[in-house]
């Protein structure tokens, strides 16, 4: 069951945040060094609620995946159309990758965005992530090299999908 998350699911979202970048990047990019700031930043769920849209995959009381997804104009979006909408933080627990799950998770968000009438969703997936930017593209996202992000620590690569 996918549902809204709620203060309860903050811990655990936190947690499978951390274990899924940690995990993925140990084994796709192992250049990638998940920092104790960083670490802190996906734990803190109870902030990312406080403005945006995060959801849950409640699996029998187990959180199996997780969505976050920031309305237009929201405190820390990295949208860059205006009436876009940004979406983030995706994360499937180990034993459900591959299940469809992510395509499901992506979907709910996306049907949010399009209820509160957003033009589209924008995400950024890290340099070198080629795995995760297939699926986007599978869900019909398309590259949007000018919403890329340059950060010290890291270069995004902007997608969009129009709504």
């Amino acid at each position: 069951m996918i549902r809204e998350a709620t203060a309860g699911d903050d811990a655990a979202v936190g947690e499978l945040l951390v274990r899924a970048f940690v995990e993925t990047y140990a084994r796709k990019l192992p250049e990638v060094v998940v920092t104790e700031r960083r670490r802190a930043e996906l734990r803190d769920v109870q902030a990312k609620r406080a403005v945006a849209k995060v959801w849950v995959a409640d699996e029998d009381g187990r959180i199996t995946g997780t969505i976050a997804l920031w309305a237009p104009g929201a405190s820390r979006s990295e949208a860059w159309l205006e009436g876009a909408f940004d979406l983030r933080h995706l994360a499937i627990d180990a034993s459900r990758r591959g299940s469809g799950l992510a395509g499901a998770l992506v979907e709910v968000a996306e049907g949010h965005a399009r209820s509160q009438r957003g033009t589209a969703v924008c995400l950024h997936v890290r340099r070198g992530a080629t795995g995760l930017a297939r699926m986007y593209q599978g869900l019909g996202y398309v590259r949007a090299p000018e919403g890329d992000l340059d950060d010290p620590e890291v270069f995004l690569e902007a997608y969009v999908k129009r709504l």
